[in-house]
């Protein structure tokens, strides 16, 4: 496998041209060459897996034990089933445990890399050179045309004859690691629909003052165990306070599911049953006061801060049972509108895409273009916080590998 600049000499006709050297490019490569087919892998990016190498926190959730068809989101939502019946999460994790990469769990099927996100990496680019797939760093591709064999693209690396072509590259989120609407482009050119694409997996910014303050003044405050709802839709996982509104875990997967204006609800003690639980502490322990009590189950600073923007905080005794309900459904059912997303910056992944309607669930390949290809985060389906997406890639590169 060689990885070259763009000053190389003209790359020759190959049997197989994918453009994106990210999770789902890569799975593709070496698995079509598997095959015995000469691939070209073209990335304009100076590394090859450049998303891979900051996922997980720098550890890379690689995929998710509970994957299936439920954790992700499609307007054609029976689409993914097929590529995920035929490479499973365990087919991944027979490679990881073959290449002795040591992992665990984390929580909820969520698998980690013990070490680092670039031994993950590494493992692709290892068997991307043991199947003899040119890789081509640095290289930009300027056009694409259709021929009577197949496609020439013209590159910064000089002119490239392909029967098979294949876009693996991603969607919009984290620009500054290279995203870009190519695919989107690409797809257009060749007579596809690409339905409207908004931020995914993304914190969200809150501009209300009052709500803005004390967000602010929580910034970096972790809430271990929270309900998060929207349209329908609820995750229990933490939150996390930012200088600009909330994150964490509950926040994001919601995120996918919000228009804006759309109200959120956080319960932020589900594991309680709260009228009950206050009712006893009110008989346990009277000359308690409300402050106190909340700094049992936050920090001492968010309790401070709750009882200083939402209640006035005095002994437990001097409440009457409908104030300690009303306090219990604050706590339980707080509401509130985001201002907006962070946007692509930081949202791990691109909600809508390439119409899959208009291609193959079977082969990834495209309805209105034959021996074009489609797979990864360019697509329509979006996956769950916690590992899907990267065995979307994983599965839907494999998928196209088969036929191309």
């Amino acid at each position: 496998m060689r990885a070259s600049p763009n000053e190389d000499h003209a790359v020759p006709t190959t049997d197989v041209t994918i453009i994106g050297a990210g999770a789902a490019g890569l799975m593709c490569a070496f698995s079509a060459a598997a095959r015995g087919r000469r691939v070209l892998l073209l990335d304009h990016a100076n590394k090859a897996g450049k998303k891979i190498l900051m996922s997980g926190g720098g550890r890379c959730n690689f995929t998710n034990m509970y994957t299936e068809p439920a954790n992700f989101l499609s307007e054609n939502p029976h689409f993914c089933k097929s590529a995920l019946a035929r490479y499973t999460q365990w087919d991944f994790i027979e490679m990881v445990s073959r290449h002795g990469i040591a992992y665990h769990e984390k929580k909820l099927g969520q698998l980690f890399c013990d070490n680092k996100a670039s031994d993950i990496l590494q493992m692709l680019l290892d068997e991307c050179a043991q199947a003899g797939v040119d890789l081509k760093l640095y290289t930009s591709v300027q056009s694409i045309e259709r021929t009577t064999d197949g496609y020439r693209l013209e590159s910064s690396a000089g002119p490239i004859d392909c029967q098979s072509l294949v876009i693996a590259t991603g969607g919009l989120s984290i620009p500054t690691l290279g995203a870009s609407g190519f695919g989107y482009q690409v797809a257009r050119q060749f007579g596809h629909n690409v339905l409207p694409t908004r931020a995914g997996l993304v914190p969200f910014t809150i501009t209300e003052p009052q709500l803005k303050t004390m967000c602010g003044e929580l910034s970096g405050t972790s809430v271990e165990d929270c309900l998060v709802s929207c349209n329908g839709q609820s995750f229990r996982e933490n939150i996390l306070f930012t200088h600009r509104g909330l994150s964490g875990p509950a926040i994001l997967q919601v995120s996918s599911f919000w228009r804006p204006g759309d109200a959120i609800e956080i319960n932020l003690l589900p594991h309680l049953d709260l009228p009950e639980w206050f009712a006893e502490q009110q008989r346990e322990r009277p000359n308690t006061e409300l402050k106190t009590l909340l700094g049992e189950l936050f920090t001492r600073k968010m309790a401070g801060l709750l009882s200083e923007h939402w209640f006035s905080s005095r002994p437990l005794k001097q409440y009457t049972p409908s104030e300690l309900g009303q306090i219990a459904e604050r706590l339980a059912a707080w509401q509130l509108v985001p201002a907006g997303t962070e946007g692509y910056r930081t949202a791990e992944v691109t909600l809508g895409g390439i119409d899959t309607r208009e291609v193959s669930s079977k082969t990834m390949e495209s309805l209105k273009s034959p021996g074009l290809y489609f797979i990864g985060e360019v697509l329509d389906v979006t996956g769950h916080l916690g590992g899907f997406n990267f065995q979307w890639a994983w599965a839907s590169g494999y998928a196209a590998a088969q036929y191309v």
